[in-house]
């Protein structure tokens, strides 16, 4: 920008020079955030840089029409918004696998080179420090971020751009070399020593005193007040990669640098690791510093280092293949037990709980730990009123690990496991070879319904914003709603005059409750499977069922004929990867029950579900059959095989039927070929199957 431009009074300028201006300004103090945050090599004065600010500033006063997305005065907060509205990841943001001892790691490693047939080539890892924060993604396009987001589900979180150019250590655009798209992965955090003064501020106006760093961090976060959040001190470490167009990369090692490059910062203790020895090296120097560091840690991640075996390990339910997070040691706290409850789970599952004095562990108030079941307070021998020492473990629930035996009271009684439900009375049940106690209440049992309408709306279900526990605790209560589909008729069965009765309830909110209501009337068929809360049914089984039918009308009609055990819908459920006899036979079970029957009726007359997307079938060999593999594969191992198949839009099954495609058959194929060739099923050998399916 010219001397004479810049001289130029902003009250003079007209609309074009300044629309020019803002844009070179932008630029400009872009540029020096950068130099100053994260090279801590400033080029002008603090006076210089205020200076190219407050012009700023002055032209949006005079243009405001003219303030840009990117403007600087958007790292110092703007106007808040109403709300978080959803935004889907380009590519899912995945979870990872954890390993708590060195032999896991080692299993992690082994498994690795089993997949790949690897056993002697050596396999690079980068060590890299997991970050205590919060997770997000920020999406860049022709190097400018454009939007960024909180983990959420995975596959749509928050949007939080707002609350995301707030922090100075993330550039607002790339220079130099960039793709036209690239979603940058991160993790927010507050360090030890900023989490510290912010609560002695929060204290002194009377305001949240946060539990730890990472609450902090979130909280700040997830302000809807962008302005809120450039007062809290707001760091934040970068590592992997989502969506990305026009670059790629060879090694996780080689995209780091890249990041670097950029002005992103990455973590200075991320180390390239050799071998099994030096990765664990690793993980005990930085536990040894675990204390001295700056920020909280819970563990280090392991990365297979090269992109291609990356892409070639893949993905298993929700995780990758080629990392995982080697945890450190829980944290463990003395406590003493006030009482033991029985919290009754939707499946009819009686869980004890045990009511703890609170207690500190390791940064966080802890005042419940679970007890898991009846076998479990027998071995430990837990009782009301013992001393106890619990531990914590990252997000893990709390868990009384071994009761302190010379602090028991004299008058101790041991604990009784209950064999009635303590909600509506009906008996318990606990079946041969299991550990759980079970309401046999069912739907007349209160507590198993209100807690399947709450895990219909939770996150990974239905994600209904506003329907949090406790409204769903009440509008059960008041009869407002008493099955999931009630959620769905409750505005025309007149919900909004009965919201408007009650306190709390403005227009604002009933309107905003509605909006998010109507927002989950289209709903994927894997996230309304797992929504129903089938017992033995997680995200992974839900996914693998609707990889498996395609469409609701498909799947409701096999699980409703499978109850003939020698019918082929039995047989196609069992044969399906990782369901075996017991989930199948509680698939059936949900479908042999009227009411259930009656319930995702319902729901299909209100919500619109989506088949299942595979892989365009037009340029995929096998997408949309059913594949088998049997006897020794050579080329590749049985996992890499089936995972391939499965990225390939094919379903990978177990056993051999009359709607198996193709059987892929290696050396010492048995009882899987001879009825493929009884069936007249296709059979090629591996090679051929590797021509296929490579073209």
């Amino acid at each position: 920008m010219s001397a004479e431009k810049r001289d130029i009074p902003v009250e003079e300028l007209t609309e074009k020079q300044a629309k020019s201006e803002l844009k070179i300004l932008a630029t400009k103090i872009a540029f020096h955030d950068a130099a100053y945050y994260q090279d801590d090599a400033p080029t002008v004065t603090d006076a210089e840089y205020d200076a190219l600010r407050q012009r700023n500033d002055a032209i949006e006063a005079r243009f405001p029409k003219l303030k840009r997305a990117d403007s600087p005065s958007k790292k110092v907060g703007s106007t808040p918004a109403r709300g978080f509205t959803k935004i889907q990841h380009g590519v899912p943001m995945l979870s990872l696998d954890n390993a708590f001892s060195d032999w896991d790691v080692q299993y992690f490693e082994e498994r690795i080179r089993a997949f790949l047939k690897l056993p002697e080539e050596n396999i690079d890892v980068t060590c890299e420090p997991k970050i205590d924060g919060l997770s997000f993604s920020a999406r860049y396009e022709n190097g400018r971020l454009v939007v960024a987001a909180t983990r959420g589900d995975g596959a749509e979180g928050e949007d939080i751009t707002a609350n995301i150019r707030t922090i100075k250590e993330l550039p607002d655009f790339i220079m130099g070399d960039v793709p036209k798209v690239i979603e940058i992965r991160g993790e927010v955090y507050m360090t030890k020593q900023d989490f510290a003064k912010l609560n002695t501020a929060q204290e002194k106006k009377g305001g949240k005193i946060f539990a730890n760093p990472r609450n902090a961090a979130s909280g700040s976060l997830r302000q809807l007040d962008p302005n809120i959040t450039a007062e809290r001190p707001l760091k934040a470490f970068t590592y992997a990669w989502g969506d990305v167009k026009g670059m790629e990369w060879k090694t996780q090692w080689d995209f780091l640098q890249t990041l670097k490059e950029w002005g992103f910062p990455i973590n200075p203790r991320t180390k390239l690791c050799k071998s099994l020895e030096e990765m664990l090296t690793e993980y005990r120097k930085l536990g040894e510093d675990r204390a001295s560091l700056p920020y909280d840690i819970d563990g280090m991640v392991y990365k297979v280092n090269r992109i291609d075996l990356q892409r070639r390990l893949g993905f298993v339910s929700r995780a990758p293949r080629w990392a995982t997070a080697h945890k450190y040691s829980a944290e463990k706290a003395e406590t003493q037990i006030t009482a033991i409850d029985i919290q009754v789970g939707r499946t009819g599952t009686l869980t004890p709980v045990a009511r703890l004095k609170p207690v500190n562990v390791g940064g966080v108030v802890v005042s419940n730990a679970t007890l898991h079941n009846e076998d479990e307070i027998i071995r430990k021998d837990i009782r009301e009123h013992d001393t106890v020492i619990i531990q914590r473990a990252g997000d893990v629930i709390p868990q009384v690990l071994e009761v302190v035996l010379a602090k028991r009271p004299k008058d101790s009684k041991p604990y009784k496991f209950p064999k009635k439900c303590p909600d509506c009375g009906s008996q318990a049940v606990r079946e041969d070879g299991e550990v759980a106690w079970r309401c046999t209440g069912g739907l007349f049992c209160t507590a198993q319904a209100v807690e399947r309408l709450k895990h219909f709306a939770s996150r990974n279900a239905f994600d209904i914003e506003g329907m949090g526990e406790k409204n769903i605790e009440a509008f059960f209560t008041d009869k407002l709603i008493e099955s999931p589909a009630d959620l769905f008729t409750l505005e025309k069965r007149g919900g909004r005059a009965k919201l408007s009765e009650r306190e709390g309830w403005a227009e604002k909110s009933i309107d905003n409750l509605f909006a998010a209501i109507d927002q989950r009337r289209t709903i994927s068929l894997e996230r309304l499977i797992y929504a129903l809360g089938i017992r033995q049914v997680g995200q992974a089984t839900a996914r693998l069922l609707a990889h498996a039918y395609g469409s609701f009308d498909a799947w409701r009609v096999a699980m409703i004929a499978a109850k003939d055990r020698e019918s082929d819908a039995w047989k196609e459920l069992n044969s399906i990867e990782q369901i075996g006899e017991s989930m199948a036979d509680d698939l059936v079970g949900f479908f042999a029950e009227k009411h259930n029957r009656k319930i995702l009726d319902a729901l299909a007359e209100e919500l619109t579900i989506e088949d299942f997307v595979r892989p365009d079938t037009a340029v995929s060999p096998i997408g949309g059959k059913t594949v088998v593999f049997t006897g020794t594969l050579e080329a590749m191992s049985r996992g890499e095989a089936k995972a391939k198949a499965q990225s390939l839009g094919a379903k990978v099954a177990g056993s051999v039927s009359k709607k198996t495609d193709l059987v892929v058959a290696g050396p010492g194929a048995g009882s899987k070929l001879k009825e493929a060739e009884a069936l007249g099923v296709k059979v090629i050998t591996e090679a051929e199957y590797l021509k296929l399916i490579n073209g």
